[in-house]
């Protein structure tokens, strides 16, 4: 079982302390991404202007649209690898197939160099034999 860890953030200002099965890097990553949005949106007069919890809400309905959006975008990228893994598992039916198709045509190469062999071989024999009985 993971180790819980307990660090202290500043967010928004405040020293919080957060508590979690994630690393200490994580948690203050969480906390750096919220410090973020807080300050992206500060910067925007009109939501200066909104009461604090008109603020928060407006901050919590943009990360969870950030989740949403990435989340999305897995769903897509899943999406992606599957139809990926099925090109590949298609491509490697194709080339058991054509390396299947390359061997029964080596082998039928090899049958028909031995029995032109043999033909030649015969041909020798019967050229011969019609200049033994020309004689």
């Amino acid at each position: 079982m993971a180790v819980k860890t307990d660090t202290e953030v500043i967010i928004g200002g405040s020293v919080l302390t957060l508590s979690g099965y994630e690393s200490e890097e994580y948690l203050q990553k969480v906390a750096s991404y919220i410090n973020n949005k807080i300050s992206e949106y500060s910067r925007v007069e009109s939501f200066r202007r909104q009461p604090v919890d008109k603020q928060h809400i407006l901050l919590e309905l943009n990360i969870a649209d950030d989740y949403f959006k990435a989340k999305n975008q897995i769903g897509l990228m899943e999406e992606e690898l599957q139809a990926k893994e099925k090109e590949l598992y298609d491509l490697k039916h194709e080339l058991i197939a054509a390396q299947i198709k390359l061997d029964n045509t080596e082998k039928s190469l090899r049958s028909a160099q031995q029995e032109l062999q043999e033909s030649s071989k015969q041909i020798v024999r019967l050229e011969t034999e019609m200049r033994n009985l020309k004689k």
